[in-house]
């Protein structure tokens, strides 16, 4: 069995968990137990623990993000004796990109990262995807002759030494109507400064091309993308939506408050709240997903800049 060893920062703690909840297959199957400062009792000494296991792990996953590269701790220390480690080969060190920050130029920044490419986990328009991704490039890492069939052939998970504990402690979390309001504000707030920040680079790279974005109020935003002086593409996306409880897009950027392509609503799992197209448009990359608050913008630009690039 492998021993799983997680850096990360505390403010990426629910990203954290929800890896750990995907993990769980390689748990079953005896292949992995693994090991975060969460796991400290009361009464422990924190560096020694953290050190302790830092250095009997097997594969150290680095969960990457701004938070992460700004902790002393997990810099200086973890980061230190996890590359030390990596590169003596007593252990693999698997970056895992949560959020977009200045990785390369870390002293990781060489290896192959996680998820696919590198793309960072908060910005696929389904989590459940990215994460997925990141079990199957763990599990590539296992060591071969690692057997599990002692394991199949009692029919019971593996039985880890680490002391008599479930690793079955989450539970489920409630969201109230104010929870729901700031998601669906920090939603709107991030989808147009990164249509701003998108349109702007677009026009930076392609001559041909000249773009407007307008701030019309707190609630709304428009943007028009023009081709040679024509103009190819147009939006107007509301805070608010259709049904008054989203976001909504519209082909139309002098749509009224009751017109619309395609709505956002707020949905919740049992543990995170998302976003959900309600189904007006065909991207079917987007279908049935639960959105981040940046899959939800990737996705509201795919209907702005989709009729450009068919063209």
């Amino acid at each position: 069995m492998s021993t799983l060893f997680f850096s990360y920062s505390h403010r990426d703690e629910d990203l954290r968990d929800r890896l750990e909840t995907h993990l769980a297959m390689l748990k079953h199957e005896g292949l992995i137990e693994a090991w975060h400062d969460r796991r400290i009792l009361a009464g422990d000494e924190f560096d020694n623990s953290i050190s302790t296991n830092l250095d009997a792990a097997n594969i150290i996953l680095l969960l990457v993000s701004p938070d992460f590269l700004a902790s002393r701790y997990c810099f200086e220390i973890e980061v230190a004796r996890a590359m030390e480690r990596h590169v003596s080969g007593d252990a693999r060190v698997i970056p895992v990109i949560l959020r977009h920050c200045d990785w390369h130029h870390a002293p990781f920044g060489t290896l192959l990262a996680a998820p696919k490419d590198g793309k960072p986990i908060k910005s696929w328009p389904d989590l459940d995807e990215a994460f997925l991704d990141v079990v199957k490039q763990v599990r590539a890492a296992l060591p071969q002759q690692q057997s599990v069939h002692r394991i199949a052939s009692l029919g019971m998970p593996a039985r880890s030494g680490s002391g008599p504990r479930s690793s079955n402690l989450r539970l489920k979390r409630s969201f109230t109507d104010a929870d729901r309001d700031e998601f669906l504000h920090q939603a709107f707030e991030y989808m147009a400064s990164f249509f701003d920040n998108s349109l702007s680079e677009l026009e930076a790279r392609n001559p041909s091309i000249k773009t407007t974005y307008r701030r019309v109020d707190a609630n709304r935003f428009t943007a028009a993308i023009y081709q040679n002086g024509n103009s190819v593409a147009r939006c107007r996306i509301l805070l608010g939506g259709m049904f008054g409880g989203g976001i909504s897009f519209s082909h139309n950027d002098r749509a009224g408050e009751g017109s619309s392509n395609e709505d956002l609503t707020v949905q919740s799992t049992d543990q995170s709240l998302y976003l959900k197209a309600i189904g007006l448009t065909t991207i079917g990359r987007y279908e049935n997903k639960q959105l981040s608050i940046e899959g939800a913008a990737e996705f509201y630009w795919s209907l702005l800049i989709g009729p450009l690039q068919q063209a």
